[in-house]
């Protein structure tokens, strides 16, 4: 199953490298290693007592070796083009996603790591791909850029193929000539783009792609979806498999992110999120929680499902932890192996995160979903 991770902050910028390649566990080394707490569960109130191992590996720990990509958000487009559609803001520049796909393991690449050395951004998104639907390309990688917006997937769609002239019906035009590949994953950001920009006042074609939406719209577009998908499956006339949906969107300043699975009882590929690792992956802050001496990113620490230990303290920073800014990271997997660190979001939850830094958890529901 893919892996995805999500770094955004109000105002603090987070080095590439620092969040995608340094840390222990960073979702460039996710290709073939997988750390997953908190997954099964000992309370049967939790799970319905019937998650076991075998369906945690099911849908976790494969090699992700078909892809990767990565967005990251800079002000350098509206500086250049300020009259451009939604190129004003009260809360700074707008942001743009500059893209960067290939087709293997991004760690067997200079350019990536060269680029996340010399790259900062207030908001990161990275994805390694397990091809499920398309073919090995970098058109099917994610994530899929629509203007200012990103979208990534973790999962599946499906039947898909029996659905996915019904859903390119429902697409607007500007939406469905977007699509370039042939995923599951990137007809569903299409028809979430659609959903996104249908509202009275937010402008007309892939102008409606530069404007700002609320938390709140980004919320209700991606409900949207996902009902839509499992209401088109309903048509078929039989049985079909449930849907795997663990979906990240952003615009740069917020971000929405969902973990679900149709099911009464099987759980969704794994999903988490952190408010407080951005001390240990930015090298700007102290992390002193294992004590100190080691180099940063150098194992030390609670073990890891691999053998390999948590990070040791970060001797290069020079500020203080209380002066580390907000910020939220959301990912497959943790980065690092601190548990303390990070939450899982429970099954069919969505997480929201506002242009502040605010967090609020919503329910994904879809019709006939079982209580």
């Amino acid at each position: 199953m893919c892996r995805w991770f999500a770094y955004i902050a109000p105002s603090e910028e987070c080095l590439l490298e620092d969040v995608l390649i340094a840390p222990a566990h960073a979702i460039s080394k996710q290709v073939n290693h997988h750390y997953l707490p908190f997954l099964l569960s000992h309370d049967p109130k939790v799970h319905a007592g019937t998650t076991t191992q075998a369906e945690v590996s099911q849908r976790n720990a494969l090699f992700n070796v078909d892809g990767f990509g990565m967005s990251w958000y800079t002000p350098t487009k509206s500086e250049f083009t300020p009259s451009a559609p939604g190129s004003s803001s009260t809360t700074g520049p707008i942001l743009h996603p500059a893209v960067y796909k290939i087709t293997h393991p991004a760690l067997h690449t200079t350019n990536f790591q060269t680029i996340c050395a010399a790259t900062s951004s207030t908001c990161v998104m990275a994805h390694i791909r397990a091809a499920s639907t398309g073919v090995i390309a970098e058109v099917n990688t994610h994530p899929f850029v629509f203007g200012r917006h990103t979208i990534m997937h973790n999962g599946y769609i499906s039947s898909y193929p029996a659905i996915a002239r019904q859903m390119a019906g429902l697409m607007s035009e500007e939406a469905h000539t977007h699509i370039t590949g042939r995923t599951d994953s990137e007809a569903l950001a299409a028809l979430y783009m659609t959903y996104l920009t249908s509202g009275a006042g937010h402008g007309t074609g892939t102008d409606a792609w530069e404007m700002a939406y609320t938390p709140k719209e980004m919320m209700a577009a991606l409900q949207n979806t996902i009902s839509t998908i499992i209401e088109l499956q309903r048509t078929l006339g039989e049985e079909v498999e449930p849907n795997d949906l663990n979906v990240c969107v952003s615009d740069g300043r917020q971000l929405v992110a969902s973990r679900f699975r149709n099911h009464a009882t099987q759980q969704p590929p794994s999903l988490y999120h952190s408010a407080s690792a951005g001390v240990t992956l930015n090298r700007k802050y102290p992390d002193e929680a294992d004590g100190a001496g080691g180099r940063w990113g150098e194992a030390k620490g609670e073990m890891g499902t691999h053998g390999i230990k948590a990070e040791g303290r970060n001797p290069r920073a020079h500020k203080g932890v209380g002066e580390h800014g907000r910020h939220v990271i959301v990912a497959s997997e943790p980065t690092t192996y601190k548990k303390c660190e990070w939450e899982l979001i429970e099954k069919n939850r969505a997480i929201v995160v506002n242009e502040k830094g605010g967090v609020e958890f919503v329910d994904v529901t879809y019709a006939g979903q079982e209580v």
